[in-house]
């Protein structure tokens, strides 16, 4: 989309983004967590930001409905609005991984033409689509808002599952069934896509010290640890 305005240009920074990345001992990046709602995005999402903090480095999740309670606040549903709603997060999710940030997005985003527009925004390699990959009948028994009772009684319009549609993703870079998988496995799949692709780095150092801290291991979990809401 080109800029409505014309009177504008472009100011590019004086601190490279390589500099801000050294700073950070990390590569910026986007995780992008898509899949239908209750499909556990949200919760994988929180989870693996604090498994990440836990580890020395950082990121920074966007929320699908914290999102909507201010940048977004004049959208609604409606494919239009889904649409611009995507729009504006992939800017917002490409800037933070141009601060050298890991930015995790956990949003339904149910069209593969606005996801594969948030890809491009990114340099090649730093973008990674998630699919939380829950099938309807489960997303419909958990229904941890409600929403999916209330778009079956008609009380919600454009609800996806229901009455509006998701795209599956064709090529994501994982798949992670979160009908089966627990939280905890699910996190580590995606820190170790993360440090396939050399995102992050393997240890990190405290500054005044030579030595290297290892990372801690991965929380133990139970049978009912399974992602619950999206």
């Amino acid at each position: 989309m080109s800029p409505k305005a014309t009177n504008i240009t472009w100011h590019a920074g004086s601190v490279s983004a390589e500099t801000r990345e050294r700073l950070l001992n990390q590569r910026g990046c986007v995780v992008w967590l898509t899949g239908l709602p209750g499909s556990g995005k949200s919760t994988i999402g929180r989870a693996l930001e604090r498994r990440l903090a836990a580890s020395g480095h950082a990121a920074y999740v966007l929320d699908g409905d914290n999102v909507r309670h201010g940048l977004n606040s004049d959208l609604g549903f409606s494919p239009t609005d889904r649409d611009e709603n995507i729009r504006r997060v992939g800017h917002v999710a490409a800037m933070l991984a141009d601060a050298g940030l890991i930015a995790i997005t956990a949003f339904v985003s149910p069209y593969r033409a606005g996801r594969a527009r948030a890809r491009k925004l990114v340099p090649r390699g730093r973008f990674i689509e998630v699919f939380c990959g829950a099938p309807l009948s489960v997303c419909q028994h958990r229904d941890p808002k409600g929403l999916y009772r209330k778009a079956r009684q008609g009380k919600l319009t454009d609800f996806t599952g229901v009455s509006a549609p998701y795209e599956t993703p064709r090529e994501a870079e994982l798949v992670l069934d979160t009908a089966a998988m627990n939280v905890s496995r699910c996190v580590r799949a995606i820190e170790n896509a993360l440090r396939r692709r050399r995102l992050l780095s393997p240890t990190r150092r405290r500054a005044g010290k030579k030595s290297a801290r290892a990372e801690p291991s991965a929380a133990g979990t139970s049978a009912q640890g399974r992602p619950r809401r999206a």
